[in-house]
């Protein structure tokens, strides 16, 4: 594929980083993979072996020291930081955090980036086309009964709910998520994934899951990704992803069938 047939693309990309030694610590070691148009790519991998350093690089948070980024068929590697703002506003980040404003309710938080368009484009802000809209994406997420409430109010797995309505309000090429699943029970872990799958199916997306929850990657991916210290050990179709028998895949793979692990399906 060219770049252009592709939404994401990794070519050969390097990064590193100083050590207090004066060393260098290599990241990402001639990392290469693609996100087709509309699929949704899963970056998997134990903690500390580059896949979040990935993630900055689609939104420009870093450049690679070596090897190309493409974005929306974009060569985006060296951009300035002004260059991305016009990027970055097809893109949606989903924080492990949710950064949502503790001050506004969580129907002000999900309102948010419309009024923000809205002025950006010199538009006129609705009050109730917003209102209408805030209300069918926290319905969409679950969470309408959730619109008065603050942040504080709400579990952790609500809050990365409430972020991913908003990042759905800011009308999206591509919504980014920074492992949607962690630090939360495996119900919540569960209810999550089958958000990120509706969502999936009823907007069709490009999207990319940073995640080291293998049941997640398997029910929301089409394409996998495996980074093994900063290299990419894997890459393919869940049928590929299902039948390779590479060691390190297969190991992490066979986390899902650890006992007493509950099933999602």
């Amino acid at each position: 594929m060219k770049p252009a047939d592709n939404y994401i693309e990794f070519q050969n990309v390097w990064r590193s980083f100083p050590q207090a030694d004066g060393g260098e610590q290599a990241v990402l070691v001639d990392v290469s993979f693609f996100v087709p148009r509309g699929e949704t790519v899963a970056i998997l991998g134990r903690s500390g072996v580059g896949k979040s350093v990935a993630l900055k690089h689609i939104v420009g948070f870093l450049q690679p020291d070596r090897g190309r980024v493409w974005v929306d068929g974009r060569d985006v590697t060296d951009l300035e930081e002004k260059q991305w703002a016009v990027i970055r506003r097809r893109l949606a980040l989903v924080f492990q955090s949710g950064a949502l404003f503790d001050s506004l309710t969580v129907a002000e938080n999900v309102a948010f980036p419309l009024r923000e368009r809205a002025l950006q484009n010199g538009q006129q802000v609705v009050e109730e086309e917003i209102e209408r809209r805030v209300q069918e994406l926290l319905t969409t997420v679950g969470l309408a009964e959730s619109a008065d409430l603050i942040p504080s109010d709400l579990s952790t797995g609500s809050k990365r709910a409430v972020a991913i309505a908003r990042a759905l309000a800011a009308e999206p090429d591509c919504i980014l998520y920074d492992e949607p699943t962690t630090m939360v029970d495996p119900l919540m872990a569960q209810t999550i994934t089958d958000l990120i799958l509706r969502l999936k199916e009823k907007y069709h997306k490009t999207s990319v899951v940073v995640t080291h929850d293998v049941r997640l990657a398997e029910r929301v991916a089409d394409r996998l990704v495996m980074l093994c210290q900063g290299r990419v050990c894997f890459f393919g179709t869940q049928e590929e992803w299902r039948n390779s028998d590479d060691p390190e895949v297969e190991a992490f793979r066979s986390l899902d069938a650890l006992p007493g692990a509950p099933a999602v399906r």
